[in-house]
């Protein structure tokens, strides 16, 4: 007798998340390297011929910036690991399957959250 196989998305379904994934990629490498080379340089931005009341202004807002960017540097960094991990997921065609409920997330979930591991109806009981 066979064994029932697990319910999972098609090769063709696979193929158009993992474009989907491939361009998400690209693009959170983009904003990433953007985030990074904003705090990594430390450009005064034109401050250095005002008078020192602003200037003490601007480099409080200038530190606020930098630590905001850091938060959201790491914030895309995980994106990126959660990207990667759903490729793999694609490459072991258990992709798109809730690890809660183990049935197949929405197709217009993973439009729009590519690396999503939980159903809706799995999510709403977290």
């Amino acid at each position: 007798m066979e064994k029932n196989v697990s319910v999972r998305y098609s090769d063709d379904d696979l193929q158009e998340f993992k474009e989907i994934i491939l361009n998400k990629i690209a693009r959170s490498e983009k904003d990433l390297e953007l985030l990074q080379s904003s705090f990594k340089n430390g450009s005064g931005n034109g401050t250095e011929d005002t008078s020192p009341t602003f200037k003490s202004f601007d480099e409080g807002s200038d530190t606020m910036a930098k630590e905001t960017n850091v938060q959201l540097a790491v914030r895309q960094e995980k994106l990126l690991r959660d990207l990667n991990n759903a490729l793999s997921r694609i490459e072991n065609k258990t992709y798109g399957i809730c690890r809660v409920m183990g049935k197949l997330i929405q197709k217009e979930r993973l439009k729009l959250v590519p690396h999503a591991t939980l159903s809706i109806e799995a999510k709403r009981k977290q």
